[in-house]
C-alpha cells in the first residue's frame, strides 16, 4: 500500500505524540510530509528536513500532503477542518471534533458538501480500539444483556494539577478551550457511552466551575441521563480527585456488566429479571446467575491503530473505526450537561446548537469583563502524552 503523505497541524503534547508514532512506524501506512504550528519553538525536536509551516492554510494548499491530522486547541478543529475538507484533503481530527454542536454541524456539513464525499473524515477516538469496550458494545448491541435498565459510569481518575492547567494559556478558559473536563478529558467516555448504548433523550446535570482549581470552566460533573426505553444513567467525572475511580456498570434484563481495574465481569441471569418477578411465588430472591469473568487482555492499538485505520480507509482497504460524523454525539452530551447547569433544568436531546452557542459566547464575554488574573504558564512538556490534551 502506498503510504499516505500526512501533515500534522498543532504540535503540542498530542501532536508530538502522533508524530512520534508516525516516525517510529507504530502508525502504519503514512509518512510525515509536513508540520505546522504557530510557535516556531514547537519544531525543536523535529527533523529539520521536514517542511514546516506556521499557517495551516499554507500547509493545506502546499500540495505536499494528501491528508492532515488536526491536533490544535479545540476551537481550531472546526475552522481548520472545514478549510482542509474544502481543499480536498482527507482529515483526521483530534477529540472533540468541535467545541459545540453548531460548530460540529458546520464541520460535518463541509464534509457532506464534497462531491460524492470521496474524502475520508475521521476522529481520534482511540478508546474504541480497547477490547473491553468492544466486548461491552457487542454484549449490549447483540441483545445478550437484554433490554438496558441502568448505566453508571464513575470516571474520576482524570486528576490534574495546577501545573497542568498552567501548561498553556488557552487551557481551562471558555475562550481558549470552550470547556473543562467534559471537553478535554471525557470526550472519550462520552463517545464510548453513546457508541455502546446509544444517545440518551434527556440530560440533567450539576457542573461545578473551578471547584478544585483556579479555572473558569467545569472540573466536577454529576449528570443524570434518561434513555428512550426509560433506562436511566449517572455519569460522574472530575479532575480534582485522587485516587480516582474508573468503574462502568451496565444493568440489563439478563444481568449486569462491570468493567473496573482491567476486569470485565458479567453476572448473567438465567431468566430475565422481569419474567422472574412476574412468575415468582415468593416476595424475595432473584434469578439464578452465572458469574462470568470475561478474559480480555491488552488495551488495543490506541492512537496508532486509529491512525493506521485512517490511512487504510484512504486507500480503500478498511472501514473507519471512528467516523468523524459520529463525533457530534459526544460534543452534544458535553454541551447538554453544561447547558443543564446554566439553565438549571433538564435538557431534551437533540439540543439547539444555536442556543448553546449563544450562551457559550455570553460566558466568554463575561470572563473577558472580569479583572484578569495573571496566569502562570509553564513551558510545554514534550516528555510524553496521554489520551487527552
Amino acid at each position: 500500500m502506498k503510504p499516505v503523505t500526512l501533515g500534522v497541524i498543532g504540535i503540542g503534547n498530542m501532536g508530538h505524540g502522533h508524530i512520534k508514532n508516525i516516525i517510529s512506524q507504530q502508525a502504519k501506512g503514512c509518512t510525515l510530509a509536513a508540520v505546522c504550528d504557530i510557535d516556531p519553538a514547537a519544531y525543536a525536536d523535529i527533523d529539520p528536513d521536514c517542511p514546516r509551516f506556521t499557517c495551516s492554510q499554507e500547509l493545506i494548499r502546499s500540495g505536499l500532503v494528501e491528508a492532515v491530522l488536526i491536533a490544535t486547541p479545540h476551537y481550531d478543529h472546526t475552522t481548520i477542518g472545514v478549510d482542509a475538507l474544502a481543499n480536498g484533503l482527507h482529515v483526521m481530527v483530534e477529540k472533540p471534533i468541535s467545541v459545540h454542536r453548531a460548530d460540529a454541524e458546520r464541520l460535518i456539513a463541509a464534509y457532506k458538501a464534497r462531491p460524492r464525499r470521496k474524502q475520508v473524515f475521521a476522529a481520534m477516538f482511540n478508546q474504541r480500539t480497547n477490547p473491553r469496550y468492544q466486548k461491552i458494545r457487542q454484549l449490549v448491541r447483540s441483545g445478550e444483556l437484554g433490554e438496558i435498565r441502568r448505566v453508571n459510569w464513575i470516571i474520576t481518575n482524570w486528576f490534574r494539577t495546577d501545573a497542568y492547567y498552567a501548561s498553556g494559556g488557552w487551557r481551562a478558559t471558555w475562550a481558549g478551550e470552550g470547556g473543562g473536563v467534559l471537553l478535554n478529558q471525557c470526550p472519550h467516555q462520552l463517545d464510548l457511552l453513546q457508541w455502546m448504548l446509544g444517545m440518551p433523550t434527556r440530560v440533567q446535570a450539576q457542573c461545578r466551575f473551578g471547584q478544585w482549581h483556579d479555572i473558569e470552566v467545569e472540573d466536577d460533573v454529576t449528570a443524570h441521563l434518561t434513555f428512550a426505553n426509560g433506562a436511566t444513567g449517572v455519569f460522574v467525572t472530575t479532575t480534582g480527585e485522587s485516587p480516582g475511580t474508573n468503574r462502568l456498570e451496565i444493568v440489563g434484563e439478563r444481568g449486569k456488566l462491570v468493567e473496573e481495574d482491567g476486569r470485565l465481569l458479567f453476572t448473567r441471569n438465567e431468566q430475565e429479571m422481569t419474567a422472574y418477578s412476574r412468575s415468582a411465588a415468593t416476595g424475595f430472591g432473584g434469578p439464578a446467575v452465572w458469574n462470568c469473568d470475561i478474559p480480555i487482555t491488552g488495551h488495543g492499538g490506541g492512537h496508532s491503530e486509529i491512525l493506521t485505520n485512517f490511512c487504510q480507509a484512504i486507500r480503500g482497504k478498511a472501514k473507519l473505526i471512528a467516523p468523524a460524523e459520529e463525533g457530534i454525539h459526544s460534543v452534544e452530551l458535553a454541551n447538554a450537561m453544561l447547558l443543564s447547569t446554566w439553565q438549571n433544568k433538564a435538557i431534551d436531546l437533540p439540543l439547539s446548537g444555536r442556543v448553546y452557542e449563544r450562551l457559550l459566547k455570553a460566558r466568554i464575554a463575561e470572563a473577558g469583563q472580569r479583572p484578569r488574573r495573571r496566569k502562570r504558564v509553564v513551558k510545554r512538556n514534550r516528555a510524553g502524552f496521554d489520551s487527552s490534551f
